[in-house]
């Protein structure tokens, strides 16, 4: 302000103004100081605000989006980019991540904008990533309301990556907040439309089956499952959200051995076979494992090595319409023996490379290498294994 002051004190000095009877033509020197008054006010005003400032558009990228509703951190650029994709899904039973899993799915993604997206918890998986491979841009969205998941903003965010993975939690949260949104209408839309890579582990991998448990009740273990298979933990959901291609007639199962789940996801195929006439297919993977299924639906095992455990395991189990539980009713253990040949399960170990080959779309015996064929059954509530 006292630099505005002093120029214009030295325009006016020793002048008489426009009021002066006799010195009419000093208005000249009024007008270009009160002008030159203005111009310095409105650079002085055109400072900021105290709001955060749009950052400029990196270089190497498209369209740039300076408003990123849900992002709770990003690696690399801001810009969008446009890269070649080759679409494919990642099952991660939870626990220890899978690095060439990760790896597999940057391969696919072309090096474009990775997404992760979750509704607790950090943006660890930033720098975990962008440490796997080449990518343009590696972020994280906390979407934990419907607002949010509405947000015209945050669907902008997903339609245009080239990579998403969805990380664990609590998948009735997911339920919650996503389903119905325009964030599950992006999610289909690289599911089906761009054909992306799409994957998730553990609560991120159990949404991605067509029928999926949500858990909205409180966990539900085997040994509860299989003394009351209609206990009201038991909450299953028929293709009413993600379209995974090639999942629609599939439940899949996470922490399989660790929290032993067996029992219980032999109950959720009985379910929904009771509830919606459908002799449904479950993929359960051990921790650290991940069940990589490219875009023709042909799935290898992949795993971290580990000196107590070298390799755990997918499961890729059938049930058949044929084979009907003998006894399946609300408070009864569960009896589903037909001969002790009741559930059909291929086991194939992961390897650090991609272990076995499974073809999803058919879940044919004929063309399933790498693994081993078992029987399952259940006799008053216990589960059964035998070799095939």
């Amino acid at each position: 302000m006292l630099f505005k002051i002093l120029i214009i004190r030295k325009l006016l000095v020793g002048k008489t103004f426009l009021f002066h009877p006799f010195k009419i033509f000093d208005m000249k020197q009024l007008f270009l100081a009160v002008l030159l008054m203005i111009c310095i006010s409105s650079v002085g005003c055109s400072k900021s605000d105290g709001l955060a400032p749009v950052k400029p558009s990196p270089s190497g990228g498209g369209t740039s989006t300076p408003n990123r509703p849900g992002s709770i951190g990003i690696i690399g650029d801001t810009s969008n980019v446009t890269k070649t994709v080759n679409g494919g899904m990642v099952l991660m039973g939870g626990g220890t991540d899978v690095d060439a899993a990760f790896k597999w799915m940057i391969e696919r993604s072309g090096g474009g904008d990775v997404v992760v997206l979750r509704a607790t918890g950090t943006d660890a998986y930033n720098s975990y990533i962008n440490g796997l491979g080449n990518v343009n841009s590696v972020e994280t969205l906390l979407i934990n309301s419907r607002e949010l998941a509405n947000d015209d903003g945050v669907a902008y965010i997903i339609r245009n990556a080239e990579m998403v993975f969805i990380a664990g939690g609590d998948q009735s949260d997911y339920m919650k907040y996503w389903k119905g949104t325009k964030t599950e209408q992006a999610l289909n839309y690289l599911l089906n439309d761009k054909k992306a890579p799409v994957g998730g582990t553990s609560a991120g991998c159990a949404i991605l089956g067509g029928f999926y448990y949500s858990g909205e009740t409180g966990g539900v273990t085997s040994a509860q499952a299989l003394a009351n298979p209609f206990d009201n933990n038991v909450t299953l959901y028929n293709n009413d959200f993600l379209k995974v291609p090639y999942l629609q007639n599939i439940i899949t199962d996470q922490h399989y051995l660790t929290r032993d789940r067996e029992g219980r996801s032999v109950v959720f195929l009985g379910r929904i076979n009771k509830d919606w006439k459908t002799a449904a297919k479950c993929i359960a993977s051990d921790e650290r494992t991940a069940v990589c299924i490219d875009k023709d639906g042909k799935a290898k095992v992949f795993g971290d090595y580990s000196v107590t455990r070298p390799y755990s395991y997918a499961y890729f189990i059938v049930s058949d319409a044929a084979k009907q539980p003998e006894q399946f009713e609300a408070n009864k253990k569960v009896n589903w023996n037909d001969g002790q040949q009741a559930i059909s399960v291929y086991e194939i170990p992961a390897s650090v490379n991609g272990g076995g080959n499974f073809n999803v779309t058919n879940f044919k015996a004929d063309e399933a290498t790498g693994g081993k064929w078992y029987w399952w059954w259940i006799d008053n509530g216990v589960l059964n294994k035998k070799d095939q």
